[in-house]
């Protein structure tokens, strides 16, 4: 008689099953004023309230320095001022003194220290946004067409977004214990000891869970790149319903074939009265399916990957109590961001500003802190390009704005480059502790030098989407650029080409390793080929798919 060997759980499920309520001893290490920092269990929990423990890495050789990065919950990215405004300070007073747009439509605070944690987080709280389940094995912030919502339909996918994040907001009181009371939960008592979340369960999920909201024919949420897609039919102003696409995401690790880059596949059609049932039964297969022996190979991707598309939807149809209809026709041509100003369907105005891999700093925050100040009837948005949008603005307040904008010396128009603008890079260092290489730090001098050798080779102006990461989690989506990097090593990359401008292809593997030194000796005759061989019109990313990766793997 032969036996089956036990299941060995990761360290991160042990400690959820141990501590439910994700309590951990956060709250005894902020007052414990001779610490610095706090365990790696609290670190995990910590992830779950929304903060990250990290450590300055360009000063390593004098010892570690501690900080925090705190990450905001702010569905659909829309911002009151005054909510702006209070980020905004607290960058100041607690940060180092930048805001840094996330590519899911959220604010990140770097550089914080242990004493300045609570106060943040407080104030965000209070600020009636949250920090709750902006990270940890949790659904994460959810994504919806920054453009504002100006049309009725446009109205009805943002309030769906904003439904869908209240309905999949963790439910333990552990967060309003810690960060509102400052007050340490007995982890023994029964009721936190045996504390189950009514719909993540005991031990919540097995690694993180996205969900995104888009609006076709613009993909500026990229959102086949999350678990849950939610795309919308549009018919003469009426949300007619969502397309469901499920089983996207970017992580992966080097020299794990087991772990790869995914698009969602699109499975069904359901009219809008269903999206909570729907999106409440995605979530809850990753909880009851996904793997929580191996964390690398714990998200919902591998599960339709594995168990099949025929699988995920009957499985969804069954546990939303719904039958799906066929898939309805749709179309993706861009995933920008339209900069500048442009008129709304109802008379007003909306403006997007450039904002270089996403950093706010300087003239660009002092302008952004006046705006808000002064225009309190306006809204912030912030997009998955990581842009702000100004919106809701007047025809009086349009020209005030611009004004207050150029004494700071911030465009317009032309704000950027086009390959400047088309770009996204992750903070990577110094703050990142996972990041091999350098990203956000790196990529405006890769840029100049990519613009010089487009200038060479005949391709001045030609906007191709390049995207940098320092390690292959994926966090700025590289798996979507037409030319990305991929960070291996300090100074090296692994290069990828031929996405497309749509956000409905994956690039491929070029270069395992790229010194970033070699840039111009490899990307020079690539550029150059392709300026001459491509029909009229061609984007690099889908001449690289359709000739040139082609042969590149014929050859190998």
């Amino acid at each position: 008689m032969t036996t089956e060997a036990p299941v060995k759980l990761t360290h991160n499920e042990q400690i959820k099953a141990a501590i439910p309520t994700l309590a951990g001893t956060i709250t005894a290490t902020i007052a414990d004023e001779s610490a610095d920092h706090f365990s790696e269990d609290d670190n995990q929990f910590l992830k779950f309230h929304g903060c990250y423990q990290q450590d300055d890495r360009d000063l390593r050789k004098t010892g570690k320095k501690y900080i925090m990065m705190i990450r905001g919950r702010i569905p659909g990215g829309v911002m009151a001022p005054k909510q702006w405004c209070v980020f905004d300070n607290l960058s100041t007073q607690y940060g180092n003194d930048t805001l840094r747009i996330t590519t899911r439509q959220s604010i990140q605070f770097h550089g914080v220290v242990k004493s300045g944690l609570r106060p943040v987080v407080k104030a965000i709280n209070e600020s009636l946004l949250s920090t709750l389940a902006a990270c940890g094995d949790v659904n994460r912030n959810v994504l919806a067409p920054p453009i504002p919502a100006y049309t009725k339909a446009r109205q009805q996918v943002y309030e769906d977004c904003v439904r869908v994040a209240d309905a999949l907001r963790p439910q333990t009181k552990a967060y309003h214990s810690i960060w509102i009371d400052g007050v340490q939960l007995n982890n023994e008592a029964p009721e936190n000891k045996d504390f189950v979340d009514p719909l993540y369960g005991k031990t919540w999920l097995p690694r993180k869970f996205k969900v995104a909201f888009a609006i076709p024919p613009v993909n500026d949420v990229d959102v086949l790149t999350n678990c849950l897609g939610l795309i919308a039919i549009v018919e003469n102003d009426r949300l007619v319903g969502y397309n469901l696409a499920v089983g996207g995401g970017m992580g992966r690790n080097h020299g794990n074939e087991a772990t790869y880059p995914r698009l969602a596949d699109v499975i069904g059609f359901f009219t809008p009265d269903k999206v909570l049932d729907v999106v409440k039964a995605v979530l809850t297969i990753h909880r009851d399916f996904s793997d929580r022996t191996d964390r690398k190979h714990a998200r919902l991707k591998y599960v339709v990957a594995e168990r099949g598309v025929d699988w995920t939807r009957a499985e969804v149809e069954q546990r939303a109590g719904i039958k799906f209809s066929p898939v309805r026709a749709y179309k993706f041509t861009t995933m920008s961001d339209p900069y500048g100003w442009h008129k709304a369907a109802d008379g007003k105005w909306f403006f997007s500003l450039f904002v270089e891999t996403g950093r706010v700093k300087g003239a660009q925050k002092t302008a952004l802190r006046q705006v808000a100040e002064k225009f309190p009837a306006i809204e912030f948005r912030l997009t998955t390009n990581q842009n702000v949008v100004l919106a809701n603005v007047t025809e009086t307040d349009k020209a005030a704005i611009a004004a207050l904008l150029a004494s700071h010396g911030l465009k317009t128009e032309n704000q950027a480059s086009v390959l400047r603008a088309a770009a996204m890079a992750c903070p990577a260092l110094p703050t990142c502790g996972l990041a091999l290489a350098e990203s956000e730090r790196m990529l405006p001098g890769l840029v100049d030098r990519i613009e010089k050798l487009c200038a060479e080779v005949g391709l001045a102006g030609e906007e191709i989407i390049i995207r940098s990461t320092g390690c292959p989690n994926g966090c700025a989506r590289p798996y979507m650029a037409e030319l990305a990097f991929v960070g291996k090593a300090p100074g090296r990359y692994q290069v990828w080409l031929g996405g497309n401008v749509s956000g409905t292809r994956l690039n491929r593997v070029w270069k395992e390793i790229m010194k970033e030194a070699d840039l111009e000796t490899e990307l020079r005759p690539l550029l150059a080929r392709f300026a001459k061989e491509r029909p009229a019109g061609e984007r690099f990313g889908d001449w690289c798919n359709r000739v040139f990766l082609n042969e590149t793997a014929a050859a190998a």
